[in-house]
């Protein structure tokens, strides 16, 4: 993912409410939500190019989203796909933080990421740039293509009209979807410079992205209720974020 918004133990009904865009090469195939055959607990989108994935959640209420960093001057080059590590790690059985710390020992095999993970109870941040590994407090966050919480002018939007969104005690879902498709993009002097030109830098700043070759292809938002129902909401844009789209969702509780 390139965009993750999340709540964590601030609302009333809904101790984790996470939302986010997927961008990606528009070549680069990938298959909807769906419990994968090879794990049958987890529910993912899939990338058919690496076979691994951005997102996932498994009938525990166990979760994961992972972001790449993004420093073309200082890169970190892995030999290993960054989508392999969400369905190898809701694959495991055990402590979520036993099973990171496993990760952990693995950063080097990886390109910059961000990796986000737990349940409604606890959640975990980590990245193997300055090799952070941390709890996450309770509050709305965002992580996008830099550390957790850093002011990108796309995250620091986007947190406003997340926390907007989630203020009814019901939670406003189709808000939360709509304000993933803002495709502002900000002027040169409020970017990062990340090592893009400017031209490309502006084009992938706004919260839903829309180039010639490269885009938002999905945005998902997923919920867990104080009772531990699950609820998983994907929708899939086409070429350029056309308007014809199509929606996913799913429900289920959690398994003791």
């Amino acid at each position: 993912m390139c965009l993750i918004l999340f709540s964590f133990k601030n609302h009333p009904e809904y101790p984790l409410i996470l939302a986010g865009n997927r961008d990606e090469f528009y070549g680069r195939e990938a298959q909807q939500a769906h419990f994968w055959n090879s794990i049958p607990s987890m529910l993912a989108g899939k990338d058919l190019r690496a076979g691994g994935t951005w997102l996932g959640v498994s009938e525990k209420g166990e979760f994961g989203a992972v972001t790449n960093y993004r420093d073309l001057r200082n890169p970190i080059d892995g030999d290993r796909s960054r989508g392999e590590i969400i369905p190898g790690f809701l694959a495991q059985n055990g402590p979520t933080e036993i099973k990171l710390k496993q990760i952990k020992k693995n950063y080097p095999k990886y390109s910059g990421f961000n990796l986000l993970a737990g349940n409604a109870d606890q959640l975990y941040y980590m990245n193997n740039i300055n090799r952070e590994f941390r709890t996450v407090n309770p509050g709305i966050h965002g992580i996008s293509n830099a550390f957790l919480d850093t002011s990108w002018p796309k995250v620091e939007k986007a947190k406003v009209a997340f926390g907007e969104a989630i203020k009814p005690a019901s939670i406003d879902r189709s808000k939360i979807l709509n304000l993933l498709q803002d495709s502002e993009s900000f002027s040169l002097e409020k970017l990062p410079d990340t090592g893009l030109n400017p031209e490309m830098e502006k084009a992938v700043s706004p919260i839903f992205i829309k180039t010639e070759n490269y885009g938002t292809r999905c945005s998902t938002l997923l919920t867990i209720d104080n009772g531990g129902l699950v609820h998983f909401t994907e929708k899939t844009y086409h070429i350029n974020g056309e308007e014809t789209e199509s929606l996913k969702e799913y429900n289920f509780n959690t398994a003791p």
